[in-house]
């Protein structure tokens, strides 16, 4: 957790960081906007002023977030299966920045806190809809074989993801090893080439 919040950074993206911390420590509904605002440096207003009130800053939050991911589904990455492998290094390089937010997420889907798992469960649902037409173009491509389940997919590409970084702390503890930069680095080249093995049609594997 940030103990002294950087002043020199914007104010939303202080808010930002500082509503991440409470939440993840503190329920959301014990959680204040003059509790954000002072951990992260800032007049409670500036809440209004950038998120409407604490339920914007929240979704925000986790819009801010995840959007970025999401958006590769969009894009040109995943255009072929060798993509996974970066897809998978910019899951882990964007969770090493917020290190909390996957347990947030873990906290919201799976006990249930605060009002976040409706609006997640949307996020989800949007990426689940364009994962499938990323599916469907990399079937039409040839480079996936036809009866590859979407769904299937994403639940592999979700436990790949979220798992390592779910487990960081207790890797590093139990191994000594920090997964830093280019551990994940590697972790990602490893794991997107298991996924491109698994999806390749048999006849040109």
């Amino acid at each position: 957790m940030v103990s002294v919040m950087d002043t020199s950074e914007p104010i939303r993206v202080r808010l930002l960081k500082a509503a991440l911390d409470c939440f993840i420590t503190g329920d959301y509904h014990q959680v204040s906007i003059r509790m954000i605002a002072e951990k992260a440096r800032a007049n409670p207003s500036m809440i209004r002023y950038y998120f409407g009130n604490k339920l914007g800053l929240y979704e925000e939050m986790i819009r801010e977030t995840l959007n970025p991911l999401l958006a590769v589904l969009d894009g040109p990455l995943l255009a072929s299966v060798d993509g996974f492998t970066d897809f998978l290094r910019l899951y882990y390089e964007t969770m090493i920045s917020r290190p909390e937010f996957p347990k947030l997420i873990l906290k919201v889907l799976a006990l249930n806190h605060g009002p976040g798992r409706r609006f997640i469960r949307q996020l989800l649902e949007r990426g689940r809809t364009r994962g499938a037409l990323k599916v469907d173009q990399l079937k039409a491509a040839g480079q996936i074989h036809a009866g590859m389940d979407p769904d299937i997919l994403r639940l592999v590409f979700v436990s790949l993801a979220m798992t390592p970084m779910l487990l960081k702390d207790i890797f590093e503890e139990q191994t000594g090893h920090p997964m830093d930069g280019i551990f994940l680095d590697e972790l990602a080249a490893f794991n997107g080439h298991l996924i491109a093995v698994g999806l390749t049609p048999e006849t040109t594997k």
